[in-house]
């Protein structure tokens, strides 16, 4: 840019926009001013926007090193929690019954009483009933009965 440039205002202004679509994509582009002064401004902004754009590349690659440097997740400490142990008893009638010793009451009905095989078991819905004494079940979805308890 060194060289200065001869002719019309439109001339001028057209070899200027050509410049400025052959910068390259880091420049910072500012709109061009019509003065008759702006031969010697733009010559004047040029060299203040060279060191500019340095600091905006070395910007750039710094934000660009930053964001491929791996982000470690902080240490999280776990604190292990007290296994809470759970008990279910029905009690009635000077009796006491746990859901376990019901199961198995059910599947020994489903073994020595109704003659099945313990493999083919997938599914018991036990229904209790201690006012009668009873407990009603559904193996399978379909099979129903009952037993004292």
């Amino acid at each position: 840019m060194a060289e200065t440039k001869k002719g019309t205002t439109k001339e001028i202004a057209k070899a200027e926009s050509e410049e400025v679509k052959t910068a390259s994509e880091t420049e910072i582009k500012e709109p061009v001013k019509k003065t008759a002064a702006r031969k010697t401004t733009a010559k004047k902004d040029a060299a203040a926007k060279k060191p500019a754009v340095k600091r905006v590349a070395a910007k750039k690659e710094t934000a660009a090193k930053k964001e491929t440097e791996v982000k470690k997740a902080p240490v999280r400490r776990t604190v292990k929690k007290a296994e809470v142990t759970e008990t279910v008893t029905f009690q009635f009638n000077d009796r006491s019954y746990t859901p376990a010793d019901l199961m198995q009451s059910c599947k020994d009905v489903w073994k020595y009483d109704l003659d099945g095989k313990e493999e083919d078991l997938k599914s018991i819905e036990l229904y209790v009933k201690p006012q009668e004494n009873r407990a009603y079940f559904v193996i399978n979805g379909d099979i129903t009965g009952n037993f004292p308890i």
